[in-house]
This record gives C-alpha cells, sequence and structure tokens, in this order.
C-alpha cells in the first residue's frame, strides 16, 4: 500500500492486496485478496523504469472507491477510477481509466470495463460482459451476462462511437450491441439479439437483426405470469452478480 493512500473507518484489506497512488477507499469497504486499485495507464508503463511496487506506486494519479463497497478477488481498478458507494464486483473484473460507477452497482465475474465509461447507479451487470470505451449505462439497466456493447462500425477505424443505454433497460444474455447504437428507456433487447440500429424506449426486440416483437408493457405482463406461475421458487439475494455464475 502506498504511502498516499487514504482509507476510511473500518476498512478490511484482504492479502496481497495492491493499492497505488493517492487512492481513497471509503468507510466499511471491503477489498478481497490480490485486488489491486490506481493501476497506471498503459502509457505510464511503458516509460517506467520496473514494474516495483514503488515505481507503480509513484506512477499512479489513483483511484475513488467509496463507501460500503465490495471488490473480490483479482478485481483491478486502474487509475482516475471513481466508484461510488456501496459498488460490488465477482471475481476477474477489470475497471479501467476514467471510468465513473454509480451508487450501488453491480458488477459480475471477469466483466471488462474497457475505461472512459459511464455507469448509473443501481445498475446490475453480470458476468463476462464487455463494455468498451465510450459506453454510457443509464441507471437501474440490467445487463445479462456475455452481453457484448462495441464503439467501431468498420474495425479497425478512427472513429469510435459509443453505445448509450436509458434508464431501466433490460440486456439480455449474449446480446451484441453495435457502435453509435441508443436503447431506450425501458427499452428490453432479448437474449442472443444483434442490434444495429437505435431502440425507442418501451420497446422489446429480438432476432438478428433485432427487430421490434413487443412491448415493454407486454414483457411486463409475461415477466408476472411467468413468476405466478414458479411461486415456489425465489432468488436467494435478486440481481447480485455472484448469485448467478
Amino acid at each position: 500500500m502506498g504511502r498516499r493512500v487514504k482509507l476510511g473507518e473500518r476498512v478490511l484489506i484482504g492479502p496481497n492486496v495492491k493499492i497505488f497512488g493517492p487512492t481513497v477507499v471509503g468507510d466499511d469497504s471491503r477489498l478481497d485478496r490480490f485486488v489491486v486499485v490506481g493501476y497506471p495507464v498503459r502509457r505510464k508503463l511503458l516509460e517506467a523504469g520496473s514494474f516495483s511496487n514503488d515505481v507503480l506506486d509513484a506512477l499512479s494519479d489513483g483511484a475513488v472507491i467509496g463507501r460500503g463497497c465490495l471488490l473480490r478477488s483479482f478485481t483491478v481498478v486502474y487509475e482516475r477510477v471513481r466508484m461510488g458507494n456501496g459498488v460490488e464486483t465477482g471475481h476477474h473484473v477489470l475497471v479501467r481509466e476514467e471510468t465513473v460507477v454509480g451508487d450501488n452497482v453491480r458488477i459480475g465475474s471477469g466483466t471488462i470495463i474497457d475505461g472512459r465509461v459511464e455507469i448509473g447507479a443501481g445498475t446490475v451487470i453480470q458476468s463476462q460482459a464487455y463494455l468498451p470505451p465510450g459506453t454510457k449505462i443509464g441507471s437501474n439497466v440490467f445487463i445479462g451476462p456475455r452481453a457484448v456493447f462495441t464503439n467501431d462500425r468498420y474495425p479497425p477505424s478512427r472513429r469510435l462511437q459509443g453505445v448509450v443505454v436509458e434508464d431501466e433497460a433490460v440486456i439480455g444474455a449474449n446480446a451484441t450491441i453495435l457502435a453509435g447504437v441508443r436503447i431506450g428507456r425501458r427499452a428490453v433487447v432479448a437474449a442472443g439479439a444483434v442490434v444495429t440500429r437505435d431502440v425507442p424506449p418501451e420497446t422489446v426486440v429480438a432476432g438478428v437483426p433485432a427487430k421490434p416483437i413487443a412491448t415493454r408493457e407486454e414483457f411486463e405482463k409475461k415477466k408476472r405470469e411467468w413468476e405466478q406461475r414458479h411461486v415456489d421458487w425465489k432468488p436467494s439475494s435478486p440481481q447480485t452478480p455472484h448469485s448467478r455464475g
């Protein structure tokens, strides 16, 4: 742990945790074993004379981890990341530089947030999702496992354009969202869909390429019917990354 690190009250640090630069960790946060916070960006690593802890600490601009966060083992948070209060990560999560994560966000195991990403409060990102630079996710969004967002229509090109997902949208498992697409408020993208065009608010899309098939109201009705037919099943901890693998 570097000399410039500031820890709040009742912070729990596991074995082999590395915290670099002027990182701030809020009260009651927990960093599991082998977590790294404040890791320097690529440019600094290429200029570094060594990868010793002292050198990395001197290079880092630090990160901010809010109150009551839980970072599970092998999570890596780069410098210039700001996490709100109550953020939880699964195992082997990567959050790169200049990313802003809102309060009470859940990030599932193996997810990559590849820098310069915005994630609104209350959003749930399940395991092995990929969010490239420029992605903007609203509040209370649900993103299923292995969902992929892109930022380059004709890769590799010199023009990158991130995806925008508005509040309370749902992105199903293994969905792919092409660069520059906007997913409207409370829209639903079905599992496995490939979204090539903007999705209007309150609209459900499915297929390859994705096309409208229903409204959010119809989706919610089917959801309620499904839940009522399975009244004996109750999730032990709704919308937590570790409970869904």
